[in-house]
């Protein structure tokens, strides 16, 4: 398989306490993917205002936020196969919109495990996890509830021994270039057993613009592209390396498969 050449965030700059993005990281610094189309590309802010504005709908999606900085370099990784190894959504609303959404919601653990239980993620803002809530029934839904005007980030934390790729999207358009969402695009790297966290659209090799809730009408989705049929989703697909072992890189499978039992006890 080909190799592919990561982009990462300067050690230097990370160490110095420079980066609040993004793409901040707790111990080394994620990567994106330097075959990435255009991820250094800025979006011109004259289109944005021009954009047409559909009839207004209710409920939240993600407008375009401040800048920050956030610089990157390359890291090599091969993924162990085009498709992901597992992907994982969570929806987002105000009350009224998840109310509206959902039956008997149950509020659960704001991070959450996916990919086989490779990593847990969930959705920050201002410093503090946001209400989290599953369907009981239905589509089996993850919701978390939203503010307008607030700024949000994603989580993710790596559980495994390998270091994996993360390739994220919200409403429909990837994070790295703010366009159309794809698993053919390139991700961030994170290390085994650390944090990733993801708070904006990249806009170069040094700097994001902050993820921040918003009305349709406002969001970037809208905005930038004129298609709103996929805001309220926030997506993640995991991938994992080429050569990694399986029996070393999940978490607590050899000590639960030593521990099964041929006869259950009862209760």
């Amino acid at each position: 398989m080909k190799h592919h050449f990561l982009l990462w965030i300067s050690a230097v700059a990370a160490a110095s306490g420079l980066i609040v993005s993004c793409a901040s990281y707790d111990g080394a610094s994620p990567a994106l993917a330097a075959n990435s189309q255009d991820a250094a590309e800025a979006p011109n802010m004259l289109s944005l205002r021009n954009a047409p504005v559909p009839e207004e709908r209710p409920g939240l999606a993600t407008g375009w936020g401040k800048e920050k900085e956030s610089s990157i370099y390359s890291r090599d990784f091969v993924r162990a196969s085009s498709k992901p190894y597992g992907t994982d959504m969570i929806y987002y609303n105000n009350p009224e919109g998840i109310k509206a959404m959902t039956r008997h919601p149950s509020k659960v653990k704001p991070m959450q495990r996916a990919a086989g239980e490779l990593v847990e993620w969930g959705v920050k803002s201002r410093g503090r996890y946001l209400p989290t809530y599953k369907e009981s029934w239905g589509y089996g839904r993850r919701l978390v509830e939203g503010k307008r005007n607030a700024p949000y980030e994603i989580v993710v934390k790596n559980r495994s021994k390998s270091t994996l790729e993360i390739v994220c999207s919200v409403d429909g358009l990837d994070v790295m270039d703010g366009r159309t969402a794809s698993f053919k695009k390139r991700g961030y790297l994170v290390d085994p057993g650390k944090t990733l966290t993801i708070d904006g659209f990249r806009t170069s090799h040094h700097s994001v613009a902050s993820f921040k809730f918003s009305g349709v009408a406002d969001s970037y989705a809208n905005l930038k592209h004129g298609d709103t049929r996929n805001v309220g989703v926030i997506g993640l697909a995991v991938f994992t390396r080429k050569g990694s072992n399986p029996w070393t890189w999940m978490p607590g499978e050899v000590r639960t498969r030593n521990n099964a039992r041929a006869f259950a006890e009862a209760p």
